[in-house]
C-alpha cells in the first residue's frame, strides 16, 4: 500500500504550481470529487468500441484508480460539473531504459498495482488514457490534459511521464506493422499519426512499439456481439476500430485480439 507520507505528498503535488485552466473550466481530481466516480467511468467508457471494454486486466485492477490512486485521476469540469476532458494515470517505478518499459498497457497497469502493494516508491507517471467529451473536441483539451499530467508528475518529483499511446489512426491501417507505423511521418517531418504527433509536439519522444499492449479474448459469439460482424470461418478478420486483425479459431471457439500501441516518453528534467 502507499505510505501515508507519500499519499500526502501526492495530494500536495495536486495543487503545486497550478497551471491556468481553459476559460470556464476547472481542474479537479477524483480524490477531490469522489462523487464523480460513476460519471467519470461513463465518460471514459463512451469513447471506446465494445471490444476495448473487455480487457481483463482493466476489469480486475480499475478499482485501484478509484481508491489508492484517485489523486492521479484528473478531470476538466464545466461550470455545471459536466466533464469536458479526463485523464487516467498511475505511477510506477521505471529504470529509464527502453527495455525496462512495460510490455504494454496491460503490463504497465499490472506493474503499478504490484509495486503499490509492495511499497515500491514510484518515480514515473504512466498515462492510461485521455478522453475528451464529443462537444469539446477541437478545443485542444487533449493536449491540455497531457500538459497537466506532465505538470503533476514534475510536481511529485518524478523523472518522466510515459504513455503507451494507442495511435488515433492505426485502425485505418490495420495491416501495417506497428513498428513501421510508429515512425511514419508527414511531408513536414512530423509524425503521421495525430495522437503521436501531439505527444511529440508537447515534448514527448517515440521510444518503441508495443505490439501486444492489451490482450482481449472471447468466444466467437462474444466477438460477434461486440463487433456486429459474423465470423463463419477460422482466420484473421479486419474489425472496425481495431489496430490489427482479430484472430478467430472456431475449433476452440476463441477470438484473440492484441491491441497495438506505441511507447512515448516525456522526460522531465
Amino acid at each position: 500500500m502507499v505510505s501515508r507520507d507519500r499519499s500526502r505528498a501526492a495530494v500536495r503535488g495536486d495543487h503545486a504550481g497550478d497551471a491556468s485552466s481553459p476559460a470556464g473550466l476547472r481542474v479537479v481530481t477524483l480524490a477531490e470529487r469522489p462523487d464523480l466516480e460513476d460519471v467519470l467511468d461513463r465518460h471514459n467508457g463512451s469513447a471506446w468500441p465494445a471490444f476495448m471494454l473487455q480487457d481483463p486486466v482493466a476489469g480486475r485492477l480499475w478499482r485501484h484508480l478509484h481508491a489508492e490512486l484517485a489523486v492521479w485521476q484528473v478531470m476538466l469540469l464545466e461550470e455545471d460539473d459536466r466533464i469536458a476532458a479526463a485523464a487516467n494515470s498511475a505511477p510506477f517505478a521505471w529504470d529509464e531504459t527502453s527495455a525496462g518499459l512495460p510490455d504494454g498497457w496491460d503490463d504497465q497497469f499490472e506493474r503499478t498495482v504490484a509495486q503499490l502493494r509492495a511499497g515500491v516508491p514510484p518515480d514515473t507517471l504512466g498515462a492510461l488514457q485521455i478522453v475528451v467529451a464529443p462537444s469539446r473536441r477541437g478545443d485542444r483539451l487533449a493536449g491540455r490534459m497531457v500538459e497537466e499530467l506532465r505538470r503533476r508528475a514534475r510536481a511529485a518529483g518524478y523523472r518522466a511521464l510515459v504513455a503507451c499511446v494507442r495511435p488515433t489512426d492505426k485502425h485505418l491501417y490495420p495491416l501495417a506493422p506497428i513498428d513501421r507505423y510508429a515512425h511514419w511521418t508527414r511531408a513536414d517531418g512530423a509524425p503521421f499519426d495525430p495522437w503521436i504527433r501531439l505527444h511529440v509536439r508537447l515534448g514527448g519522444r517515440i521510444d518503441r512499439p508495443a505490439p501486444a499492449s492489451m490482450t482481449i479474448r472471447g468466444s466467437v459469439a462474444d466477438w460477434e456481439a461486440w463487433t456486429g460482424l459474423s465470423f463463419p470461418d477460422s482466420g484473421e478478420y479486419v474489425v472496425p476500430q481495431a489496430t490489427r486483425p482479430l484472430t478467430i479459431d472456431r475449433e476452440v471457439d476463441l477470438g484473440t485480439y492484441l491491441d497495438q500501441n506505441v511507447w512515448v516518453v516525456h522526460d522531465l528534467p
